[in-house]
C-alpha cells in the first residue's frame, strides 16, 4: 500500500470561482511543472474533494483541493547515531546547527559519519520517512545553519527563492587584518585556480560573485566580519576575503595566497600562530531567512557561534 505525506490543502474562495484546476495548482498552490507530472501520476496526488481528477476541470468557491506526494526514503544513505543540534522542524523542513568537519551529504571516500546518515537515522529513530533533501550547501569546515527540505514540494519553494535571490544568508567570519572600507562589497568573478583545481580565484572569466561585508569588531591581529552572499560559488567567502588581503583565519588553502609584501617576518608569524588556535577555517552561517514554503511567512534561523569561534575571539582580544 502507497504510504502519503499529509496533503497540502487549498479552500477556493469565492473570488476563484470557475477557473480551472491546473491554474489553481500552478498559480494558487505554486506547484511546478515538473512535480505537477509526478503528482498526475500518483493514485491519490491530486484531488477536488475527496475525487480524483483531471486538472482542466473548472474549480467552484468552497471546493477544496489536496495534494498527496508520496513518502519517500533515502535508500543510498545508512542510518548512522550520530549527534546533531536541531534548530527547527515542521512537517516540511528540518533546520539544523551543523558542527564543523561534518560533510553534509555522503561522497566518494565519505560513505559514514555525515549530516545525511545522522539525519536519516534521526527520522527512522522517530517512524518517519523522508528523503535527504539539503537546500543549500555548506563546506565540511563551516559550521551554522543548514535547512533540509522533507518533500518535494518544500524544496521546489525553497529552491525558487534561491534562484529569485530573496533568501538571506548572513555569515561570521573571523580574518586576518582589517578590510577597508569597513562596509563594502566584493564583486569579483570566480572560477577554479588552473594550478590547483580544488581552489577557486577571481579572474576576469569567472563567474559572477558578490560579497557584501560590515565590519563588526576589529583588533591588532584581525577582525570580526558579517557578510551577505548575493550569489552561491564554491569557497566564495574565502576568495574574495583573500583577495581583498583579509584571509580566513585557520584557511590554510587561501592564506598562502596572501603576497609577502604585505606583510613582514613578525607579522606573518602572529598570524601563523592564530592560525594555530583553530583547526578549520573560521567561518559559521550564522543566519538563514526564506519565506515558509506553505505559509509564506518569512523565516529567519539563528545558529550560535560554536565554542572554536568563541575561543578564537577571545585570543584575538588577547593578542597584542
Amino acid at each position: 500500500m502507497t504510504a502519503y505525506y499529509d496533503p497540502i490543502i487549498y479552500d477556493v474562495p469565492p473570488e476563484d470561482e470557475g477557473i480551472l484546476l491546473k491554474t489553481v495548482l500552478n498559480k494558487r498552490m505554486g506547484i511546478s511543472r515538473k512535480l505537477l507530472s509526478r503528482l498526475k501520476l500518483t493514485e491519490k496526488g491530486i484531488m477536488l474533494n475527496g475525487i480524483r481528477v483531471y486538472i482542466d476541470v473548472k474549480v467552484r468557491a468552497g471546493d477544496r483541493v489536496e495534494i498527496r506526494m508520496e513518502q519517500e526514503i533515502s535508500e543510498d544513505i545508512l542510518p548512522e547515531p550520530l549527534p546533531f543540534d536541531v534548530l527547527y522542524e515542521d512537517a516540511h523542513l528540518l533546520i539544523v546547527n551543523k558542527v564543523a568537519g561534518m560533510i553534509v551529504h555522503p561522497t566518494h571516500g565519505h560513505y559514514t559519519g555525515t549530516l545525511a546518515n545522522a539525519v536519516v537515522y534521526y527520522w527512522q529513530s522517530k517512524g518517519q520517512s523522508f528523503r535527504f533533501r539539503p537546500v543549500h550547501r555548506l563546506d565540511q569546515d563551516t559550521s551554522g545553519v543548514l535547512a533540509i527540505a522533507k518533500n518535494p514540494y518544500a524544496h521546489q519553494h525553497i529552491s525558487e527563492q534561491m534562484i529569485a535571490g530573496t533568501v538571506d544568508k548572513r555569515y561570521i567570519a573571523y580574518v586576518h587584518g582589517s578590510p577597508e572600507p569597513p562596509v563594502g562589497r566584493v564583486d569579483g568573478p570566480i572560477d577554479r585556480d588552473p594550478a590547483n583545481l580544488h581552489k577557486r580565484i577571481v579572474t576576469p572569466d569567472g563567474y559572477p560573485a558578490l560579497t557584501l561585508y560590515t565590519l563588526e569588531e576589529s583588533w591588532p591581529e584581525g577582525s570580526r566580519i558579517s557578510l551577505k552572499l548575493e550569489t552561491g560559488r564554491t569557497h566564495q567567502i574565502r576568495v574574495h576575503m583573500t583577495h581583498i588581503g583579509c584571509p580566513l583565519i585557520g584557511d590554510p588553502m587561501y592564506f598562502a595566497d596572501l603576497p609577502d609584501e604585505k606583510e613582514g617576518t613578525a607579522e606573518r608569524s602572529r598570524r601563523e600562530f592564530l592560525d594555530r588556535l583553530i583547526s578549520r577555517q573560521a567561518l559559521h552561517a550564522a543566519e538563514l531567512s526564506f519565506d515558509h514554503p506553505l505559509s509564506g511567512e518569512r523565516c529567519t534561523f539563528r545558529a550560535p557561534l560554536p565554542p572554536d569561534l568563541l575561543r578564537l575571539e577571545e585570543a584575538l582580544r588577547t593578542v597584542t
